[in-house]
């Protein structure tokens, strides 16, 4: 036990002090899907002194192709996510504090969940938790990690408040493609290289070397042999409402979540969008297709699966049909359009 961690103290970035460092510090993990449970592992293996795991999912058979975490006994017995990942997780280094909670992110979830926490790594699915977790971050004052992939595509950024352009700088609205790993696929190396680059910074951030924080935006096609690094330190912008001189945190607000409601008499679920969102029907019929026989007028597109319909209106606005849990409705929105 006592040469557990000499690897990598004799990594001389990290050395004996930066491994005190790590088993005194804590991180939360958002998501323990594919980077969630690369994320994990390599931390816990690091020992890291505390980690928190949040998620609201169960374990299904096609997460096993990428999601290392898991078996298929887990996959049988339709385990929470969370639970599998600490009882596997507790094999591997029984010195770590594991904490989980299975729900879903939200602001009532997270913010109980922020108490001396020193880093969040973003391993979620979908844009309305990133932003959610940068006006987190920018508020209380915690670094956090970017990272998404999907198909062979990964990108990945750090953020520090108050000294990098933070999420909100960059994308000024939450971006909708419709692309997901449920549409388009995904491959393993784009998860373990994404989940590399997201462990590294994170590790940085537990020995205190911010001088070796990466400074820019990092994106990658895997298979086309595609490297790509963005200079952003010039996008910090001044009256950014998350991260300006004069912060709102917009995205703390209700009107800025999504919405759901149940549909009274109609078995349905209605999800809308914070702000409009302008979809590509050709593009996102295409890539809906394996799902269910399609049809699409110039004002909204429908989608027949075997136990749903997925109506997609012009605005961004989506009904399904067949459905009257809001919680299977969100884990379909986002599955299909991200």
């Amino acid at each position: 036990m006592q040469n557990r961690y000499s690897r990598q103290q004799l990594f001389t970035p990290i050395g004996q002090s930066g491994q005190v460092s790590i088993q005194q510090k804590h991180a939360l993990i958002i998501g323990v899907g594919a980077l969630g449970s690369a994320s994990a592992e390599a931390l816990v293996r690091a020992g890291i002194g505390k980690l928190t795991l949040i998620d609201r999912d169960y374990v299904e058979w096609s997460n096993l192709q990428r999601q290392q975490l898991y078996t298929e006994q887990d996959a049988q017995e339709k385990m929470p996510k969370v639970i599998a990942a600490k009882k596997r997780l507790q094999e591997i280094n029984t010195e770590v504090e594991i904490n989980v909670a299975i729900m879903d992110a939200c602001i009532e979830t997270l913010l109980p969940l922020l108490k001396d926490v020193d880093v969040m790594v973003d391993a979620t699915d979908n844009f309305d938790v990133r932003f959610l977790m940068n006006d987190l971050a920018q508020k209380y004052r915690i670094p956090w990690v970017y990272g998404s992939c999907v198909g062979s595509y990964g990108a990945t950024y750090t953020i520090v408040p108050g000294k990098t352009p933070c999420l909100h700088c960059l994308l000024k609205a939450i971006p909708q493609t419709g692309i997901t790993c449920d549409t388009v696929g995904i491959i393993s190396p784009t998860v373990q290289i994404v989940a590399a680059y997201q462990v590294a910074e994170v590790l940085k951030l537990l020995v205190g070397d911010d001088k070796a924080l990466r400074k820019s935006y990092l994106t990658f096609d895997v298979w086309q042999n595609q490297h790509y690094e963005i200079n952003v330190d010039k996008m910090r912008q001044a009256d950014c409402p998350s991260c300006g001189n004069a912060p709102t945190y917009p995205y703390l607000s209700y009107e800025n979540q999504t919405k759901l409601q149940i549909l009274c008499g109609r078995d349905a679920v209605q999800i809308r969008p914070p702000k409009p969102i302008y979809y590509q029907f050709e593009q996102l019929a295409h890539q809906l297709r394996s799902y269910g026989e399609i049809q699409m007028n110039p004002y909204l597109l429908s989608c027949q699966a075997d136990d749903y319909r997925i109506v997609i209106f012009q605005d961004g606005r989506v009904v399904i049909h067949g459905i009257q849990d809001i919680q299977k409705a969100k884990t379909i929105y986002y599955r299909l359009l991200g």
